[in-house]
C-alpha cells in the first residue's frame, strides 16, 4: 500500500504520544484482568490493621482509645491513622506496580526488550511505568478511605480545607512512590527483590509517621529530624494536613517542596538505573 505523499506526516511528538498511550492502554488491559488480586493486595494490610487497632481493641477496652498517640492528639486513633494508611497504600501500590514487574522483565526471559522496542525514547518507557504505577496508587488511596471510615468503632473526623492541595499531595505522592519503585527495581537484582520489602520497605513505613504525627516526635529529636530523609513522611503529613487539619502537621509548603524534590531525585535515579539495565 503506497502512502499519499501529500498527507501530513505526524510529528515526532505525536508519534511518541501515541506510543506512550499505547503502553498505558496495554498495562491497563493487563490490570483489568487482575483486578481481584490488585484489590486484595491493596486492602489486606490496612483492613487488618484497622480491624484490630480501631475495632477489636476499642471494644475490648470498653470504647477507650488505648493508644497514646490518640490521647496526645485529643482524638480517636482512627483519625490519626487514616492519612498514614492512605500513604502506605500509595507507597506499597507504587512499588509493587513497578519493582515487582521489573524483576520479572529483567530476568532470564528479558521481557523488557520487547517493551523498549516501541517507538519511544528509552527514558520515556521508564516514565510510563511511573505514570502507570501512579494511577494504581491513586486508586489504592481511594479504596483505603472508605475502609478507614467504616471499619473503626469510632469513625475518623475528616475535613478537607483545600481540594487543590489534597489533589496535589495525592498526585505527587503517587508519582514519588512509582519513582521509588523504579529506583528499587533497577537497582536490586531480580532474585533479591523480595528481600527489599523486609529490609527497606517495612522499616521506612514504620518510620514514616504513618501511625503518629511528625509533630509528636519532639520528645525524640534525633528521630524527629532523622526521619526527614524518608519520603513517606511527607506523604503521611501531606494527607494529614489535607484530610485532618485539626491534627498537628508540617507546613503545607514544606510538604509540597519535599515531595517535588524526592520525585525529581528518585525519577533521575530510576531512569539512570533503567538505562543502565536496558542498554548496558
Amino acid at each position: 500500500m503506497t502512502q499519499n505523499p501529500s498527507a501530513p506526516h505526524p510529528s515526532a511528538f505525536t508519534q511518541y504520544l501515541r506510543a506512550f498511550t499505547g503502553l498505558l492502554q496495554r498495562d491497563l488491559y493487563v490490570l483489568r484482568r487482575e483486578l481481584f488480586p490488585f484489590a486484595v493486595r491493596v486492602c489486606m494490610n490496612p483492613l487488618l490493621f484497622l480491624f484490630v487497632f480501631t475495632y477489636v481493641i476499642p471494644h475490648m477496652s470498653g470504647g477507650a482509645a488505648m493508644n497514646p498517640t490518640a490521647a496526645l492528639a485529643g482524638t480517636s486513633f482512627s483519625t490519626v491513622l487514616l492519612p498514614g494508611l492512605m500513604a502506605v497504600a500509595i507507597m506499597f501500590s507504587g512499588i509493587a506496580a513497578v519493582a515487582l514487574p521489573l524483576a520479572q522483565e529483567f530476568g532470564v526471559t528479558r521481557e523488557i526488550d520487547d517493551r523498549v522496542m516501541c517507538p519511544l525514547p528509552v527514558p520515556a518507557v521508564a516514565i510510563e511505568k511511573i505514570c502507570f504505577s501512579a494511577m494504581q496508587s491513586v486508586v489504592a488511596a481511594a479504596i483505603v478511605y472508605p475502609l478507614a471510615y467504616y471499619v473503626p468503632a469510632t469513625p475518623p473526623t475528616t475535613h478537607v480545607t483545600s481540594w487543590p492541595f489534597l489533589i496535589a499531595v495525592v498526585v505527587l505522592a503517587s508519582l514519588t512512590a512509582g519513582a521509588l519503585g523504579l529506583t528499587i527495581g533497577t537497582t536490586v537484582k531480580p532474585q533479591q527483590i523480595g528481600l527489599i520489602f523486609g529490609v527497606v520497605v517495612i522499616p521506612i513505613t514504620f518510620l514514616g509517621c504513618v501511625y503518629y504525627p511528625w509533630a509528636k516526635l519532639g520528645a525524640i529529636p534525633a528521630m524527629k529530624y532523622g526521619v526527614l530523609i524518608n519520603p513517606i513522611v511527607y506523604m503521611s503529613e501531606g494527607l494529614r494536613a489535607s484530610l485532618t487539619p485539626s491534627l498537628d502537621h508540617m507546613p503545607p509548603s514544606m510538604i509540597l517542596l519535599m515531595l517535588c524534590l524526592f520525585l525529581a531525585l528518585l525519577t533521575w535515579l530510576g531512569i539512570r538505573g533503567f538505562l543502565r539495565r536496558v542498554i548496558g
